[in-house]
């Protein structure tokens, strides 16, 4: 029921946004004119989802979506404005216009794919679960009668939700605003595990340098791609164009290497 309520909110947001679009009088579509007219090209993201797009330790909002993005727009022409959103309400920031895109390690749905334009998927991802280094979790059932922590909103919520007798096996489910804060609950003992993409995790883990691990059992397979308004369709086009040339310049391997240590992209292979 849950869900059957969260699907109905998501069309009813894209239905209200139809005139945040970029159709023209006649239905064409103006949405790479629009953003080339202002000049800008506004990224909404969750700030704190490294190595994705996340903060340094100056502030500035960094990671390998911005750099992607960034090269883009310089591409196209325009300025990247990274705004961060909160996540939980991604799809009513950008139906109501005041973002052009989610680009964000944002995980292409068919729940998405029916009220948004995704570009092509560019990074192949999966949904883990990470535990303290010395939890005797080892499997899924392991997590039977116990707690998990998860992003509010996010692809693993959904992955918990789609994963058969997963979820009604666990004491509880706690959602946080952010991976990080989930992260930090399961470090004290609050949560005995958190469910969250494996690019994000990997991260946090040689980044942080805390005691986790990820278990080798994983809930689902998913791709990441940049989720458009539906129907923004011309936009779309331009940032798969960008991307692909950036693909056979070999810009994107660069960026890939510089924040992952590998190319680890799919446009064009």
């Amino acid at each position: 029921m849950k869900r059957f309520f969260a699907v109905c909110l998501i069309a009813a947001v894209a239905l209200a946004g139809a005139a945040a679009s970029g159709a023209g009088e006649g239905g064409e579509d103006l949405s790479l004119q629009k953003v080339i007219d202002k000049g800008t090209f506004v990224l909404g993201l969750d700030d704190a989802f490294p190595p994705m797009g996340f903060r340094d330790e100056s502030g500035e909002i960094v990671g390998f979506d911005i750099d992607t993005a960034r090269e883009v727009c310089r591409r196209i022409g325009v300025e990247l404005i990274p705004q961060p959103i909160d996540w939980n309400a991604k799809e009513q920031e950008l139906a109501t216009g005041n973002i052009d895109c989610i680009w964000n390690g944002f995980t292409m749905t068919p729940e998405r794919e029916r009220v948004m334009t995704f570009s092509e998927p560019y990074v192949k991802n999966a949904q883990v679960v990470v535990v303290r280094s010395d939890s005797p979790v080892e499997t899924l059932e392991d997590l039977a009668g116990g707690e998990v922590g998860v992003q509010a909103g996010s692809s693993a919520q959904i992955a918990i939700d789609d994963t058969p007798g997963f979820k009604d096996s666990l004491k509880g489910v706690i959602e946080f605003k952010e991976n990080l804060t989930a992260l930090m609950d399961l470090e004290i003992g609050g949560v005995d595990a958190v469910v969250m993409d494996l690019l994000v995790a990997n991260d946090n883990i040689n980044r942080s340098g805390k005691d986790f691990r990820i278990l080798d059992q994983t809930l689902t397979e998913e791709e990441y791609a940049i989720g458009f308004r539906k129907g923004d369709t011309a936009l779309c086009n331009e940032v798969n164009r960008q991307l692909h040339a950036m693909a056979e310049d070999g810009t994107l391997a660069e960026i890939a290497v510089k924040w992952f240590g590998a190319d680890i992209t799919t446009i064009g292979k």
